[in-house]
Formats: structure tokens, sequence, C-alpha cells
């Protein structure tokens, strides 16, 4: 006789109902063991601090037919003071999902559920838990300031496609610090209207890399303004860190971007800024960009190349690149074709200590 496994989301939701009335802090546990849990959507605001403390490992739906593409599996909305803690797993069970996500053959790419959403939280904190084989994203952020992410473990094959580790968006004070993130896509993802999100002590791959954008596709797009990276590993990822904005685009902006004690092992395009984004070729190329990106530092980037091109800084002729600078780079390649190597495009670098490969050739030093 099969062993029924018991489904939680209406008792997390009566859970939650208690929890956000109360106006002393209260915390809902989830023990160990495994569980179901349907879409379940937590909305404040509430009266008072709330944790959710998840010692399970929770299973989503299998099917993507038996999920709304409307609503993530797990939603949090509106809660100041919010945690989300207790070691637990989000098992999004997403391997039936995977084959729908190639945009390129799919016209109903990206209609299913995100794992685990984050939207209008202010001061709170995500940590010691997993997200594990999402359907799409992992985790999706928006609209939140003073969000906290420490110690997230997020796993999925690298044929997980569209499975953003972390993507944020119209977001300010959010600090990401020693997690684990392998998935089938970026890392971490940036989208627009972001100020200030620190990124300290990911270890990344499989994967994408982190990338701010891409960038430019529809109008209105706000500011991403100051991003840090810094003492981040990346581990046979297509890239290291990446900024990457639409040809023939709309009119945004990205600055105050800086990067420094990045080690890469066997990562395709260890250092990227690309202007010239386009998959699948959808797009006219002839017409540059208008996202204009200044006030970017690379210092400290070692480790291994999988391809010659380590360093890729390809900018806008609309709008060239300005104040880049570039520190302390040492990035090998071993393959036949010759040492590694650096293309530059509409950009002129500030250089300080030494660079191996040479970047941007004949370019200026400080």
């Amino acid at each position: 006789m099969e062993h029924q496994v018991m489904e939680i989301s209406k008792a997390l939701l009566d859970a939650f109902k208690e929890a956000c009335a109360s106006t002393s802090p209260s915390t809902i546990v989830i023990p160990k063991g495994t569980f179901e849990m349907a879409q379940v959507k937590l909305q404040g605001p509430c009266k008072a601090p709330l944790e959710l403390q998840v010692q399970a490992t929770l299973k989503a739906n299998a099917d993507p037919k038996q999920l709304s593409a409307d609503i993530e599996w797990l939603t949090v909305n509106y809660i100041d003071r919010f945690t989300l803690s207790g070691g637990g797993i989000f098992d999004g069970q997403g391997k039936a999902a995977w084959s729908q996500n190639n945009c390129k053959d799919s016209k109903s790419c990206g209609n299913l559920p995100n794992n685990l959403s984050f939207n209008f939280l202010t001061n709170s904190t995500i940590q010691d838990i997993t997200s594990q084989d999402s359907k799409l994203f992992h985790v999706n952020v928006n609209g939140c300031k003073n969000l906290t992410f420490i110690r997230v473990n997020i796993t999925a094959p690298p044929e997980s496609i569209n499975t953003d580790g972390i993507h944020v968006a119209r977001s300010s004070n959010v600090n990401i610090t020693d997690c684990v993130i392998g998935t089938g896509d970026d890392c971490i993802s940036i989208g627009d209207e972001l100020e200030q999100l620190h990124i300290t002590r990911v270890t990344c791959g499989p994967g994408h890399g982190i990338s701010v954008g891409s960038l430019g596709k529809t109008p209105g797009e706000k500011p991403v303004v100051g991003v840090y990276v810094k003492n981040c590993t990346f581990i046979n990822t297509d890239n290291g860190v990446r900024v990457k904005t639409w040809p023939a685009s709309h009119q945004g902006v990205v600055t105050d971007l800086h990067y420094e004690d990045i080690i890469v092992q066997n990562v395709t395009n260890p250092i990227v800024i690309d202007q010239v984004y386009c998959p699948y070729n959808q797009c006219n190329k002839d017409l540059p960009s208008q996202v204009k990106i200044s006030k970017v530092s690379i210092k400290n980037v070692r480790g291994t190349s999988r391809t010659q091109d380590a360093v890729l800084l390809l900018c806008s002729k609309g709008v060239p690149c300005e104040g880049v600078e570039i520190g302390d780079i040492d990035i090998a390649y071993n393959g036949k074709e010759g040492p590694a190597k650096s293309r530059c495009e509409n950009v002129k670098p500030t250089f300080v200590g030494k660079q191996n490969p040479p970047v941007c050739a004949g370019a200026q030093s400080a």
C-alpha cells in the first residue's frame, strides 16, 4: 500500500492567519518530515514580526499542468520583519517542466511557477533553507527593502532551463551572503530599478554566472545603481560577472558596479560586458543599445577560462561605457588556439596593477 504524504497548505494558511494577527512576535514551525504543499500565498501586513521555520522537505506537484501559472509555489507579500529559516528543503520537482522552458522552441516558455517569491518585504531575512529543482526561477525578489539572504542553498542540474537562482528587481538594500547556487541559468540575475545589492561569498556553478540584465528591452526601465560582488567563486559556469543589454534598446542606466576578489575555475567567459545581447537573433544588432553603463570597477579576478575570451568589454557605440577601472587580472587559458585574450569595443578603461591577459591592449594606464 502506497504511503500517503500529508498535504499541508491549508494548515500553513490557517497558522499564518493566526500568527499574522498576533500583536507579539510569533513562529510557525513545519516539523521534520516530507510533506506535499500546494501553491500558497502568505500575505501581510502583519501586526508583529513573524518567522516561518521550515524543518521539513516540502514537495511541489511534479505535474506542471496541475499548477496555476498566475501564482508562485510559495509567495510571501507585504510583511515587515519576516524570517524564513529552519534548514528545510523546497523541492519544486521541476524535471517534467524544464522541457517547456526553452524559449527558442516553445511559445509558452515562462508559464510556470517560481519556487519562492518575496514581494514588498521590509527588514526581512531568508536563511538556512534549500531550493531544489524549481520549475522556473528558484527565488524571485520584487519591491523589497532591507532583505538578507544568508546560507541559502540552491540546486538544480545544468539542463534546468530558465531556473535563475535568485532574481532581484525593483528593490533596495539586498544582501546575498554565504550562499551556494548551482542551477541551469543565472546564479543571480539583476533586473531594473535596483539600488544597493551586496553579493558576498557566493559560490556559483553550474549556471550562467552573476548577471546584471538583460536590460533595455522594455521602455521606462529604472536605473540599476550600486551592485557589489565580492569574494565570490565561479566553477564551470558559462559566465563569471556579466552585464547584458539589448541592441536597438530603450534608454537605461547601469552605474556603480564593483567586482572584487573573484575566483573563476574553468569559466567560459569570466568577465563580460555585452551590449549586443541578442539571444536567438530576435533583434536588430545594427542599432546600438541605449543603456548607459558607467562607474564599473573590476579588481583581483584570477583563475582559468574555458575559452580564449577571458575578458569581453563590448560596450555600445551609441552610449560608450564610461569610468571603467580594471585592477589585477590573472586569467589563464590552456587551449590549442593560444593564450587567453581580451576584446574591447567602445570603452577606454583605466588600469591599476597587472592584467593577464592584457586588457584592451594599448589603452591608457591610470
